[in-house]
């Protein structure tokens, strides 16, 4: 018999009620992150979110915000999980939530947002970035010394025809465009819509952040549906130091260009074992475009090839070779992968609602969520953490048992801490959670501590 096998187990299973235990106790480092940011305040402090006649009953907009924010943290991603989620009293009391919502209700109140309302949610995500950015170190965001800027557009597909907003994509499939802007590993902003253009909200939102990053070395990325003239122009004026663009749209008239350069204006043939490369530099003037543009061009021949393949990347490089241009750009693809990570670890494939200000409203909050969840990494774990997905710190970190019980005059939570993460944690909440004073606590409209 093998020193180690299955077996059936030996313990005997006692059922009970979840009235003393959750398992998402660390919900509670979310909560203090949130705290510290003052983010609770200044969702209190948004009359804009008030949808209620009578303010003395119903649940206020930072109760429904906070509710969603903790659903979407914890692995859900339905107003359902929301509901669930509310039902889970010991976590709500942990949480400083007297009673959930049901998803009828936060339905009721996303569908009563305004084209105002949603601004005014996507500004509160745009400033906890400010913040965050401020108080990581610069070694965990900035890619050489610059703040990496990225401008991306997906397709959210729905089923039916109920949604409203959506169009037919070239797939023929019905889908809603988010066209999101990131700052360094923060999902900045984002527009959820039907917009027909990928790009056709890339001009209002650099008019709109472009103060966060003119004053300070910046790299921008996109990909080629922000190639055309209208767009070059706009990125060009956004005031980075450095920017690229892939353009793989309307080559003809580049690959004559390419093709007619001497061989003396083509970089050196690599060794045998490398693969072979040629890069060049090229100038032209697409349509709209304001002036001449510097594109880098590669080439190269796959066995058996009689002809030049070519591949173009426009943009400002600086004292960068055109090859040098390419090996930068390629890493808009981690940037992509991070775009993926958003949709995949919220699962935000799927809108939860027909109305598009609801969706549009959510999704704000999401983007929202994904930024804490990306703070608290940055912030205040471990280095050898830094590479966790979201799913695994929503696995490893947050979905963690707490019990709850009396302690002479006071209640206790006793929140049971992975192998290896205790001193992590006593020194998380002795810094970041604050303890209640002795006698008894005075009343607050919101959390202020």
């Amino acid at each position: 018999m093998p020193l180690f096998t299955k077996q059936k187990s030996k313990l005997h299973l006692l059922l009970t009620n979840s009235e003393q235990a959750t398992a998402h106790g660390g919900q509670v480092l979310i909560d203090a992150l949130c705290r510290r940011a003052g983010l609770w305040q200044r969702i209190h402090q948004t009359p804009a979110l008030e949808t209620r006649k009578r303010t003395g009953a119903g649940f206020s907009p930072v109760a429904n915000v906070a509710q969603l924010l903790f659903t979407l943290t914890s692995g859900g991603a339905s107003l359902a999980d929301a509901e669930r989620l509310g039902q889970d009293a010991v976590l709500l009391h942990l949480l400083g939530l007297v009673k959930g919502a049901d998803q009828t209700t936060l339905g009721e109140w996303l569908r009563a947002q305004t084209p105002a309302s949603v601004r005014e949610l996507r500004r509160i995500n745009a400033q906890f970035v400010d913040w965050a950015s401020q108080q990581a170190k610069p070694g965990r965001w900035l890619h050489a010394g610059e703040a990496e800027v990225f401008f991306d557009d997906t397709e959210i597909e729905v089923a039916g025809h109920k949604f409203e907003g959506a169009r037919t994509n070239y797939e023929g499939n019905r889908a809603l465009s988010w066209q999101t802007l990131w700052f360094g590993p923060w999902l900045l902003d984002g527009i959820l819509d039907g917009a027909g253009d990928v790009s056709a909200h890339l001009a209002a939102l650099l008019d709109e952040h472009q103060p966060r990053w003119q004053e300070r070395p910046s790299y921008f990325y996109a990909d080629s549906g922000s190639s055309a003239g209208k767009f070059l122009n706009r990125i060009e004026q956004g005031r980075f130091t450095r920017w690229s663009v892939s353009y793989n749209k309307w080559t003809d008239l580049l690959d004559r260009i390419a093709a007619d350069l001497p061989e003396s204006q083509w970089s050196a043939r690599p060794p045998a074992d490398q693969r072979q490369a040629q890069y060049a530099w090229v100038k032209h003037q697409p349509g709209e475009c304001q002036q001449a543009q510097r594109f880098a061009v590669a080439r190269w021949k796959n066995d058996g090839d009689l002809l030049w393949h070519y591949a173009y990347v426009v943009g400002q490089a600086g004292a960068s070779g055109p090859q040098a241009v390419f090996e930068r750009h390629r890493l808009k693809g981690a940037k992509e992968q991070g775009f993926s990570e958003v949709l995949s670890g919220l699962d935000l494939h799927h809108p939860p609602c027909q109305d598009l200000i609801a969706n549009q409203a959510f999704y704000a909050i999401a983007m929202l969520a994904y930024n804490l969840l990306v703070t608290l990494k940055l912030l205040d774990l471990p280095d050898d953490a830094q590479t966790w997905r979201i799913r695994t710190t929503i696995r490893y970190l947050l979905t963690v048992p707490v019990t709850v019980g009396k302690h002479a005059r006071y209640e206790v939570a006793r929140i049971c801490i992975p192998a290896g993460w205790l001193r992590w944690w006593r020194l998380f909440v002795d810094q970041w959670i604050p303890k209640r004073k002795p006698g008894r606590p005075a009343a607050e409209e919101v959390d202020l501590a």
